[in-house]
């Protein structure tokens, strides 16, 4: 431990590359544990809360070591953050050089073949005005080393070119394309195997996990380390993961694939109509019997009669797929009718899974729909699939813990024996923030609800002079607020109102930095992953408590499935995620030792519910008040200076 207090001293390495390095004793301990983890291939699960600094706690131990780790993390932000900015700071402090790559999935990455393809249909198509960024794709494609297709200026993943340059797990060839020698996602997993520290995120480490990658090698069989940051994460991802989804898009582009594929091999798709035929007009059946705009929800909610479609649908894919192997050897063809016979298998297997494996849920817009299956019980496969591994796992997020338990995130990932350390942060939130609990409000339930939460802000959006983050648990209610915001608020000030949909998520956080005086209206994406430090972020509003709708699909089938075992749905699954869901929300305000801020949490349920205990002593201790002039006080002295409150 003594190198560790050397390190993570006030004279230490990290210190002096640093400016602004303040020791903690937290950071040491947390690094400790790490390090043992580590030396021992063992297992950990650590809440380290806000300002813990857990990010350089792990990456100390890591770079000190002889270990070949692997990192990943929830978002592209902090993937992005730890490649380009930390490793490499960490490792030049501590003068210990280290190979790092950073590996995204696959649509990230230009396909050569899908560029060659193109451009040779659109010169038989005589197309005479391609899109203006053709052009520089094509210059560009010439020039990169790593084909991440972030590099090309003006190009976003919502842009059509984008899906017509990269390749998808179904459709791509791996060793049997005819440029796999020049293929940057094999590139950039040669990269990924040879480093000594590799970043990725959680969407990729679980296909490379749940699903592999065949051809493309094993990200985690040469790993001796593995750390899961952000893991709170995991859960829903990993139900995600080992459930079943097939849209009738995927279904339309094999049929587009299918054809093609006959003709480059030189065979008329006539020869094979029937069965194409067949695929087509059992998709238009399924699709017909589904009402237009149809949100999410279970198969048995939805009126029709899915799982017979369902199996008629199953049945022509697999008979697509014995009709295509039988009529040529071309890479291509067979290919498809791997794809075919597997869409097949995984559309059967979603129609035929019995309520106690999970929900079978269904979306539709009329044109479209999309089948799947989220199954209730993920924690013996994943645990099986991390005890198949001989390596260190270390989970770690800033929520994990419903006070000090960490059983409901521990358990239903099957990690119910591995070893926990709680770190709280070190700020002073007793003088850096204040609760508010406005008084007098309705039930959430109350059709006016929104309308009284935008209300109750007012007087403090005035008092602080904008600086604020509203976040509200669904688009309904983001909708309703910015609604009645807009026209209460924003006419009477010139500080902007900026609304989660309006603009890109990063354009309106730049705008939101930028101004200092903004307010921020969100939704779950706000809740977590945000980071703004200082004075432009000095309020945060919550609208309600985050429980899960009760009419999600998986939301209401785990409640009958938990019931249907002797379980206590509430207790056991409904609080303990809205909990999670409330410690990521109130991380918001306090992002440094320099921040201050209010946060008002409208739901009245917090006083008045004997659950809302549990929701009060998971939060860091701080002074509270239900006095609006005490509120608007301690904001008035947040507020830039020269900012007025508005008479009402």
């Amino acid at each position: 431990m003594q190198e560790y207090d050397d390190i993570f001293g006030a004279e230490g390495p990290l210190a002096r590359a640093l400016p602004g390095f303040a020791p903690r004793r937290a950071q040491m301990e947390m690094a400790g544990r790490v390090a043992a983890a580590l030396d021992g291939r063992g297992k950990l699960i650590v809440e380290a809360g806000t300002g813990t600094g857990k990010t350089f706690a792990y990456l100390v131990p890591v770079l000190l070591s002889t270990a070949r780790v692997l990192i990943s993390t929830g978002t592209r932000t902090l993937q992005d953050q730890l490649f380009a900015k930390d490793v490499p700071l960490v490792a030049r402090a501590l003068g210990a050089p280290a190979r790092i790559a950073l590996l995204k999935g696959r649509s990230n990455y230009l396909c050569r073949l899908r560029l060659l393809r193109a451009g040779a249909q659109g010169e038989l198509d005589g197309v005479a005005v391609r899109d203006p960024l053709w052009a520089r794709v094509e210059a560009w494609s010439a020039l990169t080393r790593t084909g991440d297709l972030a590099e090309v200026p003006g190009l976003t993943e919502s842009h059509a070119l984008w899906g017509q340059l990269t390749s998808t797990r179904e459709n791509c060839l791996g060793q049997r394309c005819e440029e796999y020698a020049r293929c940057h996602v094999v590139a950039a997993r040669r990269a990924a195997q040879e480093a000594d520290v590799v970043v990725v995120n959680h969407h990729l480490l679980l296909a490379d996990l749940a699903l592999k990658e065949d051809g493309f090698g094993d990200l985690l069989g040469s790993s001796d380390a593995i750390i899961l940051d952000e893991a709170h994460q995991l859960p829903d991802l990993v139900t995600q993961f080992f459930g079943e989804r097939i849209g009738s898009r995927q279904i339309e582009t094999l049929l587009a694939d299918c054809r093609a594929a006959l003709l480059r091999a030189g065979l008329a798709p006539a020869e094979l109509r029937p069965v194409l035929h067949e695929v087509e007009q059992a998709l238009g059946a399924l699709l017909a019997v589904l009402p237009r705009g149809l949100p999410p929800m279970r198969w048995e909610d939805s009126g029709a009669d899915l799982e017979s479609f369902a199996l008629g649908l199953a049945a022509a894919l697999v008979a697509l797929g014995v009709a295509l192997e039988a009529a040529s050897d071309e890479t291509e063809v067979r290919q498809a009718a791997e794809r075919a016979g597997g869409l097949g298998q995984s559309l059967e297997r979603i129609a035929r899974c019995g309520e106690e494996a999970g929900v079978r849920t269904v979306e539709s817009s009329g044109r479209s729909c999309v089948l799947g299956l989220l199954p209730f019980d993920i924690a013996t496969r994943f645990a099986a699939l991390v005890e198949a591994r001989q390596a260190a796992w270390i989970f770690t997020s800033a929520t994990l813990s419903i006070g000090d338990d960490f059983s409901h995130f521990a358990t239903r990932l099957g990690l119910d024996a591995v070893p926990t350390l709680r770190i709280a942060s070190p700020f002073d939130y007793e003088a850096q923030a204040l609760l508010y609990l406005p008084a007098g409000m309705p039930e959430p339930t109350s059709p006016g609800y929104v309308d009284a939460v935008i209300d109750a802000s007012l007087p403090l959006l005035d008092a602080a002079g904008g600086g604020a983050f509203l976040l509200f648990t669904s688009h309904r209610a983001l909708a309703r607020g910015a609604a009645r915001l807009r026209e209460r608020w924003e006419w009477t000030t010139d500080l902007p109102v900026l609304v989660q949909g309006e603009s890109p998520r990063e354009r309106l956080l730049q705008q939101f930095r930028e101004h200092g005086s903004a307010v921020l209206l969100g939704t779950a994406s706000f809740w977590e992953g945000v980071d703004v430090k200082g004075d432009a972020l000095r309020l945060v509003i919550i609208e309600k408590l985050p429980f899960a709708s009760p009419e999600d699909p998986l939301v209401k089938s785990r409640i009958e499935f938990l019931r249907r075992h002797g379980g206590n749905p509430f207790r056991d699954y409904q609080l303990p995620e809205a909990v999670l869901a409330l410690k990521q929300g109130f991380g918001r305000l306090i992002r440094s030792e320099d921040d201050r801020g209010l946060i008002a949490i409208c739901d009245p349920r917090l006083v008045g519910k004997s659950y809302g205990r549990v929701f009060r002593s998971s939060l860091p201790s701080l002074p509270s008040t239900r006095d609006l002039g005490e509120a608007t006080r301690f904001l008035a002295q947040l507020a830039p200076l020269g900012s007025l409150s508005v008479p009402r």
